[in-house]
C-alpha cells in the first residue's frame, strides 16, 4: 500500500512544500528539528490542514483540497504513537489499549488483541496503572492501543525521543516486529541515523521544509552529500549470519568478506543489516596484516567527495547487482592524496568489531 504525499503549508515564516510517495514498509521521515517532519505527519493524520495538496492512502483519498475531501481524523484509519505516551492515568493497561478499538473503522478487520498483546510483551502489565510503569513499557502499551483500533497505516512521531539509551534499546525491536510481522505500513518521525538504519526500508530526508532525498535506506544512506553534512554519518551493511564464535563474536557472510560483530541472539542464516560510522573506517590500497582489527572488507571505490573543512567521504562498494553494498569512510583529504585514491580502484575497508554497537545491529 503506497503512501502519497504532496502539499503545501505556510506555518508563519515557515513554507511547507513536500511532495513524496513511497511503498509499504516502514518509511521514516528524517531531518534536523524544524525540518517540517512533524507537520507532514500532522497532516496525513488530520491533525493539520494543509493549504494546499492531496494525501492519498493506497487508493483512499484522505486529503484533497481542490476537489474540498478532508477526511477527518476518526475516518483516516490511522494509529498515532506521539513521543509522549499520552496515557489514561485513571485506566488500567487493558483499559487503556481497548480504547484504542473505539476508533475501529466499521469495515476494518478486527485487530488480534492476544497477537498484539504478546507480540510488544506486555500480558504483565494488563492491570498495573501507567502510573507504575517504566518509560519503555508505557511506549509498549501505547503501541499495542494503536494497534487494536485497525489501522490501515501506523504513525510515530520521535517515539523514542524521551527515551534514554536503555529504554530505546528495549523498544527498537518491538518497531521491528511492527515492521515485518504485521506489514501495516509505518510513517516514523527520527531526526537519529542509527534508528533509520535500523528500523527504515525507505528514507525520506527533510530540509527547510522540502524533500531533499527519497529512496531505499541502503541507497540515501550512502549518498556521500548526506553523510558530509553528518559528523555520525554511516552506511549500512546487509550479510548473513553464519556462524557465533566461542570468543564471543558472531560472524556474517557480507559481499565485502566476513564481518565479526558483537555477539548476536539471532540464529545462523539470519539476514542482518549493520549500521557502520564513516568515521570508524579506515582505508587501504592494499590487504593489510599484523593488524587487532579483525573486519578487513574488500570493494571498489566508487565516489570521493571533498569539502572545504579538509575530509572526504569514500564510498566503496561491494557486490553487484541486489546484493550490492556500499561502505562509507570518512578521511582526511590529505589521505585520499596520500595513498592515491581514484575511482575504480580496489580498496580495503578496515573496522574495528568493537566499533559495531549492538544496537547498530538488526
Amino acid at each position: 500500500m503506497t503512501l502519497d504525499v504532496s502539499i503545501e503549508h505556510q506555518l508563519g515564516d515557515f513554507a511547507l512544500d513536500v511532495h513524496f510517495q513511497v511503498p509499504a514498509g516502514l518509511t521514516v521521515l528524517f531531518g534536523e528539528s524544524g525540518a517540517g517532519k512533524s507537520s507532514v505527519v500532522n497532516a496525513v493524520a488530520g491533525l493539520l490542514r494543509p493549504d494546499r495538496g492531496q494525501i492519498k492512502l493506497g487508493e483512499r483519498t484522505l486529503l484533497d483540497t481542490s476537489a474540498g475531501v478532508n477526511l477527518p481524523v476518526r475516518k483516516r484509519r490511522i494509529g498515532y504513537v506521539f513521543q509522549d505516551d499520552r496515557l489514561f492515568p485513571h485506566l488500567s493497561v487493558r483499559q487503556n489499549i481497548l480504547y484504542g478499538r473505539r476508533f475501529t473503522h466499521r469495515d476494518a478487520p478486527p485487530a488480534d488483541q492476544q497477537q498484539i498483546i504478546a507480540m510488544l510483551g506486555i500480558e504483565s502489565l494488563l492491570d498495573r496503572r501507567p502510573a507504575g510503569l517504566s518509560g519503555g513499557e508505557k511506549q509498549r502499551v501505547a503501541i499495542a492501543r494503536a494497534l487494536l483500533c485497525s489501522p490501515e497505516l501506523i504513525l510515530a512521531d520521535e517515539p523514542l525521543a524521551a527515551l534514554d539509551e536503555a529504554r530505546k534499546a528495549e523498544i527498537l525491536p518491538y518497531f521491528e516486529r511492527l515492521r515485518d510481522d504485521l506489514q501495516i505500513p509505518v510513517l516514523y518521525v527520527s531526526h537519529s541515523l542509527s534508528e533509520v538504519a535500523r528500523l527504515a526500508t525507505t528514507v525520506v530526508t527533510l530540509s527547510c521544509g522540502r524533500v531533499t532525498a527519497v529512496g531505499p535506506a541502503a541507497q540515501v544512506l550512502s549518498d556521500p552529500q548526506l553523510a558530509l553534512g553528518l559528523r555520525e554519518a554511516g552506511a549500512m551493511l546487509t550479510g548473513k549470519l553464519v556462524a557465533h564464535h566461542a570468543d564471543g563474536l558472531s560472524e556474517l557472510a557480507t559481499a565485502g568478506g566476513s564481518l565479526f560483530v558483537p555477539r548476536n541472539a539471532a540464529p545462523i542464516g539470519t539476514r542482518v543489516r549493520v549500521r557502520v560510522e564513516a568515521q570508524d573506517v579506515i582505508l587501504s590500497r592494499a590487504r593489510p596484516t599484523g593488524l587487532s582489527a579483525m573486519n578487513i572488507l574488500c570493494g571498489t571505490i566508487r565516489s570521493i567527495t571533498s569539502r572545504d573543512g579538509g575530509d572526504a567521504i569514500v564510498v566503496i562498494g561491494m557486490g553487484e547487482g541486489e546484493g550490492q553494498d556500499n561502505l562509507l569512510a570518512r578521511v582526511t583529504c590529505r589521505s585520499v592524496k596520500a595513498l592515491g585514491l581514484h575511482v575504480g580502484d580496489e580498496c580495503h575497508a578496515i573496522m574495528k568489531s568493537v566499533a559495531l554497537a549492538p544496537g547498530d545491529i538488526s
